[in-house]
């Protein structure tokens, strides 16, 4: 079953249209993207539709879990860059990113050592602590949803992750920004964008292509 960064949406894989904001951003030096080996040839003939390749630096190997991937290529640019000033971190599943939300992460990350798009909860929010009954009501106010890409001062997001190595504790790590958090970087939030989100599930897939045919269908 092809992964689904690899699906092609009119003639473009999902993963194209998700580096392509990294691209047009004129602060992004270079782009390393994690993959197998096996697609490695694929995603070069992909970006080069874009030309995207002169910022394409390279690939980094999978790891067992999503932050080990980032950290595989955390290393790698570090063997290349040394201490670049930032990372930009994005899953290759959010096809709609906007150069706009590249630039906001990078504009405000002055003065932290971290900046995470989050968007409001509108619902009312709930703790359950088995799963099937309220255990009690949160406060939907306090409570956030993470987005990508997460922007971090790469020397000190390179040592959190490192110390996550021990005992294998990186492989307990769900989202990007916790590495920073446990490592008690400062980490502000911004502004989201509703039209940035992932595709997960069959009806997300569904809502990407109707967005991709009506935008095609405009330009004509």
């Amino acid at each position: 079953m092809r992964p689904k960064q690899y699906i092609e949406i009119e003639g473009r894989s999902i993963l194209s249209y998700s580096v392509e904001a990294l691209l047009q951003s004129k602060w992004i030096r270079a782009v390393q993207v994690v993959a197998a080996p096996p697609w490695h040839t694929y995603i070069t003939q992909q970006l080069n539709m874009l030309d995207g390749l002169s910022k394409l630096n390279g690939f980094s190997l999978p790891g067992r879990n999503r932050q080990e991937s980032i950290f595989h290529a955390l290393q790698d640019c570090h063997m290349q860059f040394g201490e670049a000033d930032a990372v930009l971190i994005h899953d290759a599943a959010r096809p709609l990113l906007s150069v706009d939300l590249v630039n906001r992460c990078i504009d405000a990350l002055d003065g932290y050592d971290g900046v995470l798009p989050v968007l409001k909860m509108r619902d009312t929010m709930y703790l359950s602590k088995d799963g099937k009954s309220v255990s009690m009501l949160l406060n939907r106010e306090e409570i956030f949803a993470g987005q990508a890409p997460e922007l971090f001062l790469y020397g000190k997001y390179y040592s959190a992750n490192q110390r996550l190595l021990k005992n294998d504790n990186i492989l307990h790590i769900n989202g990007s920004t916790e590495p920073a958090i446990l490592a008690d970087m400062d980490v502000t939030m911004i502004p989201g964008d509703e039209t940035n989100f992932k595709i997960t599930t069959d009806a997300d897939l569904r809502r990407f292509e109707k967005i991709c045919s009506d935008h095609r269908r405009a330009d004509k």
